[in-house]
């Protein structure tokens, strides 16, 4: 038996610590059981924010407790049963009456506008009658849902010790039209699907989208012919596109280093497709593969060392890792079925995969080594996982067929909290971005 806080048990849900119990007097702090996946999310109590316009801190508080609601890892308690309705961020809290609401943790915050967004919010522990975190932050005034996603990562932050996700956006293809002749552009929207915009015309079908890790450029492919296809950069501020070359009969599934100075991705030549990696404004790529297989969809770890990829030199497609400049390729993976669009997690701990077993797709997790395989969601066709910048989510696209089409889903690393998210269309091909704050 281990006692915790309720912060460090919270953190340890989070990395799927083993079951942990509490024993103790009453008055000893309320405890979170985890058990693997297994996790009772924190019961929470968000008040609208205090501000000179009401209305205002009533919706920026509303986006604050939709984002911790959709983590999974909290639970709203009711709103109706507030002892205040409207929080005060420079006043302590009356302990007691939150402690009645059952919320373990209590959320005050206040925010205002004028040239610029000013928001300020503390979290308290109801149970221990302690401030957990504070903080104060500004945004731009046209974009007033970047404050509550701000807001909502300080707490996040603050209860759980990992960085946040909300306060991000998402690149996916937008697909509209018949299923048979689908426009496919590029869109760009907020994490919980608000903010939609085009960033392509669709006169060129996009497919693939990669944010860079810095946030400013994207990469995707386009086909401009039956047999031909080139990959083009997307700066997000201008809006401004450029093509990084021709290479073999078509080069697709680029992704960018660390760095966002140098992008891998793939070339046809005849029956073959390697790999190549080509420095941001260089002219000549740099083979990283040469053989008679297809080698595809390569991710770098974190740190820049290794390249995971798919290749079908074993007789069918599963996932390798070799270093960042070739050579010494490992299959990792050995499980039923065929494995493909490997993405490494930016904490480097885990690989995303898509596995196609007896029919079915499933969206999955491994270590570098190939160990402990996780699968987290299976369907008809799921496929294209990207992750959120903190390594906790994963976001994907399934396509259930017919004359439906694909919708975008976000799941937890551990296979839980499976929730649809909002769009315009039909979506596919998402790409995180990293946080903006």
């Amino acid at each position: 038996m281990t006692m915790l806080t309720r912060r460090a048990a919270l953190q340890l849900g989070l990395s799927g610590a083993a079951m942990l119990a509490a024993t103790g007097p009453a008055s000893a702090l309320v405890q979170i059981t985890v058990s693997g996946g297994n996790f009772t999310p924190l019961p929470i109590a968000v008040p609208d924010f205090a501000s000179q316009d009401p209305s205002f801190g009533a919706e920026v508080a509303q986006v604050v407790r939709n984002n911790l609601v959709s983590s999974g890892l909290f639970r709203l308690v009711d709103p109706a049963g507030y002892p205040q309705r409207v929080g005060n961020a420079n006043a302590t809290p009356e302990f007691a009456g939150w402690r009645g609401t059952g919320a373990d943790a209590v959320v005050m915050g206040e925010v205002n506008r004028g040239g610029q967004i000013q928001s300020s919010l503390r979290v308290w522990d109801t149970t221990a009658g302690q401030q957990v975190s504070g903080k104060s932050y500004g945004a731009d005034a046209s974009n007033w849902r970047r404050i509550a996603h701000m807001a909502s990562d300080a707490i996040y932050t603050g209860l759980t010790g990992e960085t946040g996700y909300f306060d991000t956006r998402v690149v996916y293809v937008a697909e509209s039209g018949p299923k048979a002749n689908r426009v496919k552009r590029l869109a760009i929207m907020d994490q919980d699907g608000h903010n939609n915009r085009y960033l392509t015309d669709g006169r060129l079908a996009a497919i693939t989208p990669r944010i860079s890790p810095n946030g400013q450029l994207v990469a995707y492919m386009t086909f401009d012919g039956p047999n031909s296809s080139g990959i083009y950069l997307l700066n997000l501020a201008t809006g401004q596109t450029q093509a990084i070359g021709r290479f073999g009969q078509m080069s697709f599934a680029p992704r960018f280093s660390p760095d966002s100075r140098r992008l891998a991705f793939s070339v046809t030549q005849g029956a073959a497709t390697n790999l190549y990696a080509l420095d941001i404004g260089g002219s000549q790529p740099v083979a990283l593969t040469n053989g008679s297989a297809i080698d595809t969809s390569p991710s770098y770890s974190p740190d820049g060392s290794r390249v995971v990829f798919e290749s079908d030199r074993g007789g069918r497609p599963q996932i390798y890792v070799m270093g960042a400049n070739g050579g010494g390729a490992e299959r990792i993976s050995y499980g039923d079925g065929s494995y493909s669009t490997p993405v490494w997690s930016p904490k480097g701990d885990l690989i995303a995969f898509t596995r196609m077993s007896g029919g079915q797709f499933s969206i999955g997790v491994m270590r570098p080594d190939g160990s402990g395989e996780r699968i987290l969601a299976t369907s008809y066709h799921a496929e294209g996982p990207t992750w959120a910048p903190n390594g906790s989510v994963l976001m994907f696209f399934r396509d259930p067929g017919g004359n439906d089409g694909p919708r975008l889903y976000a799941i937890d690393v551990w296979g839980r909290n499976e929730r649809r998210i909002p769009t315009e269309g039909f979506a596919s091909d998402p790409t995180w971005s990293p946080l903006l704050s």
